[in-house]
């Protein structure tokens, strides 16, 4: 199993329009059929404007699987480029769950 975290710095003061679109983005997600545990994370101490995506796969394959399937997606896609300008910059983390 894996955990994968999708870690958003983003635009000062921005923090809660994020958080308002990733609600959407769930809603989205749900008609999808995606399945997936999702958490969503802030910051409560370190750099400010961090929002973390984090979701847990079986394995590398079925996180690529989801992730080609959900980036296809028209409204995905347009859901995302409305995200984009609230953010500074990001990475992803992608860890082994080991107990």
């Amino acid at each position: 199993m894996i955990v994968v975290r999708n870690v958003f710095r983003l635009k000062y003061g921005q923090a809660r329009p994020a958080l308002s679109m990733f609600k959407e983005a769930r809603d989205l997600l749900a008609r999808l059929g995606v399945k997936t545990p999702t958490r969503l994370l802030t910051d409560l101490v370190g750099p400010n404007y961090l929002l973390v995506l984090e979701n847990s796969y079986d394995n590398l394959a079925a996180f690529e699987t989801e992730g080609q399937r959900i980036m296809g997606n028209d409204d995905w896609r347009a859901w995302y480029q409305k995200f984009v300008p609230l953010v500074d910059s990001g990475y992803r983390e992608i860890f082994t769950i080991v107990e």
